[in-house]
């Protein structure tokens, strides 16, 4: 199963041997993946419920209050759960991103886990993620009551992407995949989150930092290199 799932989640390509086709037969029969090409999750539900499942153990390991990124407003702290996740990041990443059976969409796994840990007490979120994308989008919705008493939705967009040997800082791919992503939302800000995972790539600590960019739409990008 996880050698039908993995390049799911990872966005990467599928495995080309006789053997990958038995696999693929058994996750379909099971009515995880559509019966048709392109290979992806049979529909939205399983889509959500994967995601959910295999970033269960790292919820369990968040012991962050997810009442305390709530604004006096009643509004989503974005940027403090961004915060958090990177220091939760430097201090635990490398442990779980190891432990993870799903190794090569183990670091989307971890933000996953721990942005369901803060948001889903009160707020909902989508993804989009699929075979050849190499991206998993976030959409973060989390409801309010505005300055008039009416109920409105803060949201937020987030990619995740994945730097991997061989391969070209993916910044500038990922701000215009995001800046799409933005317009289809109809947002004008969002976060796109690269973890490096090259085998040359500096300690935890130090390539975990926080940068600014702007897509070619003039959209607003908090980018989080981990």
């Amino acid at each position: 199963m996880r050698r039908v799932l993995e390049p799911l989640l990872a966005g990467n390509v599928t495995d080309v041997d006789p053997t990958y086709d038995d696999d693929a037969s058994y996750v379909r029969d099971l009515g995880l993946i559509a019966r048709d090409r392109p290979l992806r999750v049979a529909n939205p539900i399983y889509r959500e419920v994967i995601a959910r499942v295999l970033a269960l153990p790292v919820e369990d390991n968040v012991t962050a209050e997810p009442r305390s990124f709530v604004l006096p407003d009643g509004r989503l702290n974005f940027r403090k759960l961004l915060e958090e996740f990177a220091q939760f990041w430097c201090e635990h990443g490398e442990v779980l991103t190891r432990r993870d059976a799903y190794h090569e969409a183990a670091p989307q796994l971890v933000f996953m886990g721990f942005l369901h840990r803060i948001v889903n007490g009160g707020g909902y979120v989508a993804r989009e993620y699929g075979v050849g994308r190499g991206r998993i989008d976030l959409h973060v919705r989390w409801p309010y009551t505005d300055s008039e008493g009416k109920r409105a939705w803060q949201q937020e967009a987030v990619e995740l992407k994945v730097w991997r040997d061989g391969a070209k800082d993916p910044l500038a791919k990922g701000l215009v995949q995001l800046g799409g992503y933005l317009e289809q939302l109809g947002l004008d800000h969002g976060t796109l989150v690269l973890f490096d995972r090259r085998s040359s790539a500096a300690g935890i600590e130090e390539r975990t930092r926080f940068e600014e960019a702007t897509t070619e739409q003039g959209y607003r990008v908090v980018v989080l290199r981990a």
